[in-house]
């Protein structure tokens, strides 16, 4: 019985590799420019929100994508997103973050990234976002992306009271 099932695996792999959307590239990975590319998207995701543009913003997420907001209750798809975005961007106001630091890694394979960044929200003022991104025909596209508020350690008690109710 193990016999056939290895084999049916051996002949299937082959198909699946290739309808797979961000399988790994045939092609020897470059890092670094696999890095610079990456980051490359991320500033023009962040320049798109800036701009409220909701067509070239929304480009950058997959199929799938998932976007995690700084409220507990925002985790939205793609689809939810732009439904709570549209009206902010159809009004002509986004939102700007302007990037600090950022670290990218790009998995073995070259298909799939990671990146952490310490933003400065217009709005918000220090913020992280940290994300996967996936690289789908020749393109890095965002995955999931994760914004959150950095709270200095020496502000962990008085953050802790004010979101239970109890700060002074």
């Amino acid at each position: 019985m193990r016999a056939p099932c290895l084999a049916l695996l051996l002949l299937a792999a082959p198909a699946c590799a290739r309808t797979c959307p961000f399988a790994a590239s045939p092609t020897p990975l470059d890092r670094i420019t696999a890095e610079r590319e990456v980051a490359r998207e991320l500033d023009d995701l962040h320049d798109a929100a800036a701009h409220a543009d909701e067509a070239r913003y929304f480009a950058h997420f997959a199929p799938g994508g998932v976007f995690l907001g700084t409220d507990v209750t925002e985790r939205w798809d793609v689809a939810a997103f732009r439904a709570y975005a549209h009206p902010h961007f159809a009004s002509g106001k986004g939102w700007t973050y302007h990037p600090l630091r950022r670290a990218v890694t790009i998995a073995e394979g070259g298909a799939v990234a990671w990146f952490d960044e310490d933003l400065n929200g217009e709005r918000t003022g220090p913020t992280r976002g940290v994300g996967t991104m996936v690289r789908v025909d020749g393109r890095w596209l965002v995955a999931l992306y994760g914004l959150s508020f950095t709270i200095p350690n020496e502000r962990f008690d008085a953050m802790r009271a004010a979101l239970a109710g109890t700060a002074k």
